[in-house]
């Protein structure tokens, strides 16, 4: 289930950091947390699954407004923008995810700018996914992709290593367990052809709780595109909550190319 956020602000001069997916997730989950608290308790602290392996099943992505780089701050050129949030949830929920959102306030902020935005749309968008299909994905934000190593610690991967698809794949198979769904179906092959538009494909270094003692860097990746077949149940895990690593963080949103 996706969703498109059209935002727009008051503010003459808007600024935001280029590590903008922490603050931008913390808003969303405010959001959540002031229409629905016991939905944000559940995808803050449990998530979907059992044991030491749950995942959140959402994600979000870039934010799409032009901007001029000013130092580590994102200057954007208008107060309009645009998010894509996505939740792999029922479609009997689109209601009540549109609800949660529609007429709240965004604010992206950290202790240098604050951006305030007003939600003045939201709309759903529908995925046309036939029973088993063969469909194009392309990131709306950086793909994380890793495998860990001896210390416990991802060594992340790009789309141009050999095993880039192999990791994506068990990832994207244990979020699809998380969801719930068939083991027979899961048994079903799932074919990943990684395809660059952009050699290489960009990289993208994203701070996470900067300047805290828990900050933390990732590497993801853009300008690529993932052809890929499997049913139409595991393409809807990957279009509702991501594919990769730290989706709740804005990690992995991906849409379908035409």
């Amino acid at each position: 289930m996706r969703f498109k956020l059209n935002l727009q602000s008051h503010q003459r001069q808007l600024s935001v950091p280029f590590n903008y997916q922490y603050p931008l997730s913390a808003a969303i989950y405010k959001i959540i947390q002031t229409a629905d608290a016991k939905f944000a308790a559940f995808l803050h602290d449990k998530g979907y699954g059992q044991g030491h392996k749950s995942f959140k099943l959402f994600t979000f992505s870039d934010i799409k407004t032009p901007f001029v780089k000013n130092g580590d701050r994102m200057q954007l050129r208008t107060t309009e923008a645009e998010l894509i949030i996505c939740f792999y949830m029922p479609q009997a929920a689109e209601n009540f995810i549109k609800g949660l959102f529609i007429n709240q306030q965004l604010e992206i902020a950290d202790f240098r700018s604050k951006a305030t935005f007003n939600i003045i749309g939201v709309e759903s968008l529908q995925d046309e996914i036939r029973a088993r299909t063969t469909v194009v994905l392309q990131p709306l934000s950086p793909l994380v992709v890793g495998r860990k190593n001896e210390r416990g610690h991802y060594d992340y991967r790009s789309p141009a290593d050999e095993d880039f698809a192999e990791c994506l794949y068990y990832n994207w198979i244990e979020k699809c367990a998380a969801a719930g769904i068939d083991e027979e179906i899961l048994d079903k092959e799932i074919c990943i052809n990684v395809r660059p538009f952009s050699y290489p494909p960009q990289q993208r270094l994203i701070t996470i709780k900067g300047g805290t003692v828990a900050e933390t860097k990732i590497r993801g990746y853009t300008k690529f595109r993932l052809e890929v077949s499997a049913s139409a149940e595991v393409l809807e895990v990957a279009l509702g909550a991501g594919l990769g690593l730290h989706n709740a963080q804005g990690m992995g949103c991906m849409g379908l190319v035409e």
